[in-house]
Parts: C-alpha cells; sequence; structure tokens
C-alpha cells in the first residue's frame, strides 16, 4: 500500500506541474484502426507505459464486435513497471484477471492497436461494427466502470 500512496503522490505532483492543469496521460487515447504509422503507435504505447509506472492510471483497450464487447485493462503491478496486472472482461465470460510482463503488454498493445480495417472485419466475419474499438488511459478508480 505504501507504494499505492507514493504512486498518488507522484500523480498529484505532476499534474500539479502541467501548465494548462491537464493531465500528462490525458490524450493518450485512440481508436482503432487508426491512420497513425506503426512508429506513431509504438510511441503511443511506451508513453502510455510509462505513465501506468509513474501514475495512477491503467490503459483500456475496448473491441467491439456485433453483439459483444471485450475490455482489456492493464494496471502496474510493481514500482518499476515490469509487471502489469491485465484484467481482461467478456460480455459472455465476465472478468479474468493475470499478471503479465512488461514485453507481453507492450507487444499486446501495438498489436491491438495496428489492427486493419480488414483485420477487424475478419475477426467479425461480417463487415465492419457500428462503434470503433478504442483504447484510453484513465485514473485507475475509473477502470472498471469503462
Amino acid at each position: 500500500m505504501a507504494s499505492e500512496q507514493r504512486s498518488r503522490e507522484r500523480a498529484a505532483d505532476h499534474a500539479a506541474t502541467t501548465t494548462d492543469g491537464e493531465a500528462p496521460w490525458a490524450d493518450l487515447e485512440m481508436t482503432v484502426p487508426t491512420d497513425r504509422d506503426h512508429a506513431s503507435v509504438v510511441a503511443l504505447v511506451e508513453c502510455a507505459l510509462v505513465e501506468l509506472t509513474h501514475e495512477t492510471v491503467g490503459a483500456v483497450f475496448v473491441s467491439r464486435q456485433v453483439g459483444r464487447s471485450t475490455r482489456t485493462q492493464y494496471v502496474a503491478a510493481d514500482d518499476v513497471g515490469e509487471q502489469f496486472q491485465k484484467r481482461h472482461f467478456d460480455d459472455r465470460l465476465g472478468w479474468h484477471e493475470t499478471t503479465v510482463p512488461r514485453r507481453t503488454v507492450r507487444d499486446e498493445l501495438i498489436t491491438q492497436l495496428t489492427q486493419s480495417p480488414s483485420m477487424s472485419a475478419e475477426r467479425l466475419d461480417e463487415k465492419a461494427t457500428s462503434e470503433p474499438d478504442t483504447f484510453v488511459v484513465k485514473p485507475v478508480r475509473e477502470l472498471r466502470a469503462l
């Protein structure tokens, strides 16, 4: 719990130092598929991993399919950012939680965020859904609600 308190203090200090009052992770979001190039997606994922390690935030990838959605949440499990708690929610199966290494989180996010429109359609075996998949960084207290 001491590490959680340190994280909160760092988050408050860091947010207080931004000039516009907005948290540094507030703009870490995107929809999938995206028109960003691979290097830009990798940079976004790296920024998100840094923020997950230093702030009290988590990353969320929401995948929407016809009649179904899944959410995968990642939250730092240690102070050095080498282990992350992965929480996966499927409308049909409920919640499943596990601990995964940083490399796995990085690889999964890059794969999810670089999906092409054709991959999404193949995954659905239909045309596209009405809502795009999304990635966002949010405060930990808001994660279960997403």
